[in-house]
């Protein structure tokens, strides 16, 4: 338990030279203030008719001394707040600058394929097959003869391709799909089944941009996936549009927001697709409407269904959950009945956009996730295979594998509409061999079109690029010479050495094409680092200038200034708080970014680059410049900046380590591991210091902090979510299993041992300095043990709902109550808590002698401020989140305790320390540095449907939830245990404390923004230094951002709160 007595705050020990100084300055203020007193003690003696308005004046000098000093705080807080808005520009300004650079683009052509003229033209043979009926036309076939004339295109989303085959183990989601399997093995001319292999990212928006253009997706796309813009460019609805058929839509409205306008509007029917607690509405609304129009077969030429209960059902449950395999039931049902409605001029596709990892999440290039299914169908019978082996499926989708861009070409083919001009698939062999598979001719002839298509869209695009085509051997030219001259050779053509021919010109394609789209801006990627290297630079010389910057309390010395300055004496320049560095930072840096951005916009229009936005990165450059010479100091060298300690030394190994590290994969994939480490060694050193404390107290005292810090972080690595690179020597504990997205019953007892333990333990350490008094003892004893106790029971009828413990209560009734219990702890920790601490009085309380809790005036108000952000972080994690969260407060307290203890409070170590512990919560609340690991049905939490922006916010608050609350928890660093009379507080926040929890994660992020770079062609780039670059990205805006208008909020909140009470100390 905390201590029972408060030990004043130690600092540094001052030099010789300033402790003399000082002494001298104190003893001669004192003597002034004696004069000053006995001169008004002898004026008052004498009493008078003038002796009331003496009185009312001091009254009124005191007034306009408070009123002064508050006003002078409140400009230096401004200062302040405009230093760090500055910081987070210049940081997000070199990541953007950054991620311009290296996130992958390709040049979107405008370019669009038309029926008239066919891209094998211009050959000396122009056609494979004899002339056709209708050749030229839509009806007809405009380059390859027409097979059917509607199409029915069944997405499931999610539909991992092992769902679909016959699979031997007890997993509950194999063999509950099995029709796709049978249709293929009993009726082979009439359906076939293979592996539908996604290109990562893995998201529904950049998948169906796959799979209507035939292009490869980028990175860059997948910033959009939650705001998608209508593609431009050529794509199978632009052709079917143009061509005059009709498109009906049922399901996901992302297809809205992809092809606007169209879709027959009174037929087709688009439904919400990110309500991933929502299993049947989607579904169900898509078979509803579809049978009535397949018996419509003169409304429609393309009809689209696009359900969503599989996906999210893999959100919500996982894979592993009943209620998968009740989903994969239903569309297995669905699909029977609709196949028996399809006639002979009708196909029938169903398709997955992607899989799913072993939590039912996607996003990444896993195998699990890039793995989907394609089934097609028709009673026509015209699908064959060219193998004997060939008839069966494929057992896993490691055989014969089908890329998700060869659907393009393929249906494009076979509804008799031009492939579209920036397709890089092939056509499906399945589909174009014959029912007997012996259909050579036809095969060759459209791989052969197909190829000829490709062919024209690289040079169109090599042509835009400015990019000269290779002719060397095993180049695409030399192999589309090859496959001609193989068409060429006479009377008699060799159909399967023609088909391979092209078939290996589209692969070889496809592989450079892969290799050119991953083209690095490495100009954009330097200055985006370079600006990164200078904040961080900039940050480590504005922590320097804190060093004799510290917070000071010597009441003996402020009683005396505040004589002398009631008496109309000022106090020395020197003595008096400034905003002169916060000041001449702030103006610096608008003086050195102004010239800076229109500077670059100017450049780039004369140059005519198009790259206006370098305005923003000339604009960080000249500005962190100007900083840093309104900060150069001749009598400071450049080894200021260094520690002067060993816990000093001791925050820069473990920063620099750290960083270092993520070099290596394996170190970035076990970053988890690593973080404990340091937790561990941390604990190990302050323990150790503590045997030298001169006090037994202290000494025991200090021991027992180091044990509870080092045993809180053992307990919260229990909590840990695997990701696939760790397995096999990786249990994942966070839900119920590694296929569950869903808490285990034993996992729902979590949130009430927060609730019982949580609220006593704060309680201790607030009255171990008596400071439990005044709003504590109701706000953390009821109001906030109320909100966890709601949060415990949210869980619970949670669970309830998931389960279906309940069978005979109404269709969302525990879903409503959830929902209302979430938003009322929001609003009891958000709403209620930020008024209450906002209004607060401070917390401690007068006694008849003396005021309690004095001394830690500072620290007991502000800790109300983590507390409520605890409070609604704890809701929107899951249980074993919610519990390692409490355990990342209690850590905060034994932090700060110690720190107080072994006078380490101006030591970088705290701050540094600090922030490994947001960052080891960030994967003991379920969380990885990949995207999957994004719990986004935590924004159903609180709400029924989308709401923006509290969504995106309540996502951010679940993935981010550990540095937030520790950049929440950064003021407590100083203000813990630092009574109203402290002063400098504000510049010991700023310069000592967040400063060096942001340059923390500004290092970490210039690692992994160099490393990414350095390692741009290593096979792992984008499943672990990719990502990882993007979560230290998130990491550093999230932290700089909650410093702002968190951390220096709440100090300003809590600093006027104190000093209406006692008095302004500055």
């Amino acid at each position: 338990m905390p201590p029972p007595k408060p030990i004043p705050k130690k600092g540094p020990p001052p030099s010789e030279h300033q402790a003399i100084a000082a002494q001298f300055a104190a003893a001669k203020r004192a003597k002034e203030a004696e004069d000053a007193k006995r001169k008004n003690t002898d004026a008052t003696a004498q009493g008078g008719p003038g002796q009331e308005e003496h009185a009312g004046e001091r009254a009124q000098r005191r007034a306009r001394l408070e009123a002064a000093r508050k006003a002078g705080y409140q400009t230096r807080w401004l200062w302040t707040t405009g230093f760090w808005v500055w910081m987070l520009c210049v940081h997000a300004a070199g990541l953007a600058y950054f991620t311009s650079g290296f996130l992958l683009t390709r040049l979107v052509l405008e370019e669009k394929s038309r029926c008239g003229a066919p891209p094998t033209a211009g050959a000396r043979v122009a056609d494979l097959l004899p002339p056709w009926r209708g050749k030229g036309s839509v009806d007809g076939g405009c380059w390859h003869p027409r097979t059917f004339e509607r199409a029915v295109v069944v997405v499931i989303d999610a539909l991992r391709y092992d769902f679909t085959v016959p699979v031997g183990d007890d997993a509950t989601f194999h063999n509950a799909f099995p029709f796709l399997h049978e249709m293929a093995v009993k009726e082979p001319r009439n359906a076939f089944l293979r592996p539908f292999i996604a290109d990562p990212p893995t998201a529904t928006l950049q998948r169906l941009k796959g799979l209507t253009t035939g292009t490869l997706p980028t990175f860059v796309d997948l910033g959009s996936s939650f705001s998608g813009t209508a593609i431009e460019e050529d794509n199978l609805l632009m052709q079917l549009r143009d061509a005059g058929k009709r498109i009906v839509h049922l399901g996901d409205d992302t297809w809205d927001s992809l092809f606007p306008g169209y879709f027959v509007g009174n037929l087709s029917r688009p439904y919400d697709s990110f309500n991933v607690w929502d299993l049947h509405t989607v579904d169900n609304g898509v078979i509803e409407h579809i049978f009535p129009l397949m018996g419509q077969t003169n409304d429609w030429d393309l009809l689209i269904g696009h359900l969503l209960g599989v996906d999210h059902a893999g959100h919500r449950y996982g894979p592993s959950h009943p209620e998968m395999t009740k989903k994969l039931r239903q569309m297995d049902a669905f699909i029977r009945d609709l196949a028996a409605t399809v006639d002979d001029k009708t196909v029938l596709i169903v398709m997955g956009d992607h899989g799913m990892d072993s939590k039912g999440d996607h996003g990444g290039e896993s195998d699990d996730e890039v793995e989907a299914a394609l089934w097609m169908y028709s009673p026509k019978g015209i699908f064959g295979r060219t193998k004997p082996e060939h008839l069966a499926p494929p057992a896993t989708a490691k055989i014969r594998p089908v890329n998700q861009i060869d659907f393009v070409p393929t249906l494009a083919l076979l509804m008799g509409i031009p492939i579209p001009f920036n397709n890089l698939g092939r056509p499906i062999e399945e589909a174009f061999a014959g029912a007997k598979g012996n259909s050579w001719a036809n095969l060759a002839a459209a791989e052969r079109t197909t190829a000829a298509g490709i062919k024209r869209y690289q040079t169109s695009y090599f042509t835009a690029r400015g990019i000269e085509q290779s002719s060397a051997p095993g180049s695409p030219a030399e192999l589309w010479d090859k496959a001609e001259a193989l068409v060429s050779g006479g009377k008699k053509q060799d159909w399967v050495a023609i088909s391979a021919a092209f078939a290996a010109y589209q692969e070889e394609t496809l592989h450079r094409c892969k290799g050119l789209w991953a083209r690095f801006d490495l100009k954009n990627m330097a200055i985006g680092i370079a600006i990164m290297a200078l904040g961080v630079i900039a940050l480590l010389v504005y922590i320097s200038k804190g060093e004799d910057d510290d917070a000071l309390d010597d009441p003996e010395l402020d009683i005396a200034e505040r004589s002398l300055e009631l008496q109309g004496v000022k106090a020395d320049a020197a003595a008096a708080p400034s905003d002169g560095l916060d000041k001449r930072l702030v103006s610096a840096a608008l003086l050195g970014a102004v010239p800076g951005f229109f500077g670059g916009v100017i450049h780039s229009l004369v140059t005519g680059a198009g790259d206006w936005y370098r305005g923003s990165g000339v604009a960080a450059l000249t500005s962190i410049a100007t900083v840093l010479v309104s900060m150069y100091d001749a009598q400071d060298g450049l080894l200021n900046i260094l520690p002067k300690t060993l816990w000093g030394w001791m925050a820069v190994v473990f920063t620099v380590s750290q960083s270092v590290g993520f070099a290596s994969n394996s170190y970035t994939i076990w970053e988890d591991s690593i973080l404990l480490f340091l937790i561990t060694t941390f604990g190990f050193a302050t323990a150790l210091s503590a045997l030298r404390l001169p006090s037994r107290a202290d000494r025991y005292l200090s021991i027992y902090h180091s044990v509870v810090f080092v045993l809180l972080g053992r307990l919260a690595s229990f909590s840990k979510l695997c990701r696939e690179e760790q397995m096999p020597y990786c249990t994942s504990t966070y839900y119920a299993s590694a296929t569950s997205s869903t808490s285990a019953p034993w996992q729902l007892a979590i949130p009430f041992g927060v609730f019982l333990v949580l609220p006593t333990i704060l309680k201790a350490y607030l009255q171990s300095t008596r400071s439990y008094e005044g709003l504590a003892p109701a706000w953390i004893g009821y109001a906030f043990r109320a909100g966890l106790l709601m949060s415990a029971l949210y869980w619970v009828v949670d669970a309830a709902d998931n389960g279906n413990w309940i069978p005979g209560l109404p269709e969302k009734a525990l879903k409503n109550i959830s929902v209302y219990t979430a938003q009322t702890v929001l609003g009891l920790a958000l709403v209620a808590g930020t008024t209450a601490f906002i209004w607060a009085p401070p917390c401690p309380g007068r006694a008849q002698v003396a005021i309690l809790g004095y001394a830690n005036a500072h620290g007991a108000r502000y800790l109300l401020l983590p507390l409520n952000l605890l409070a609604a972080c704890i809701l929107l994690s899951k249980p074993m989140g919610g519990g390692a969260l409490a355990l990342l407060a209690w850590q905060i307290l034994s932090l700060v305790e110690l720190l107080d203890r072994l006078a380490l409070a101006t030591s970088p170590i705290g701050p540094v320390m600090l922030a490994v512990l947001g960052t080891f919560h960030f994967f003991k609340t379920g969380h990885q540095a990949v995207l999957s690991s994004v719990q986004w049905d935590a924004a159903f939490i609180p709400l029924f449907a989308i709401r923006y922006p509290y969504s995106p916010l309540v996502v951010a608050l679940n993935t981010f939830a550990g540095p937030v609350l520790a950049a929440a928890a950064v003021p407590l660093l100083v203000l813990w245990k630092a009574g109203p009379g402290r002063k400098g507080l504000l510049d010991a926040v700023s310069r000592r404390a967040l400063a060096v929890f942001v340059a923390y994660f500004a290092v970490e992020s210039l690692a992994t923004m160099a490393w990414a770079g350095h390692l741009r062609r290593h096979l792992m780039l984008y499943r672990v230094f990719s990502p990882r670059f993007m979560t230290a990205a998130a990491l550093l805006l999230v932290v700089d951002v909650v410093g702002i208008v968190v951390a220096l909020a709440g100090v300003r909140v809590n600093t006027v709160a104190i000093s209406e009470v006692f008095g302004w100390a500055e």
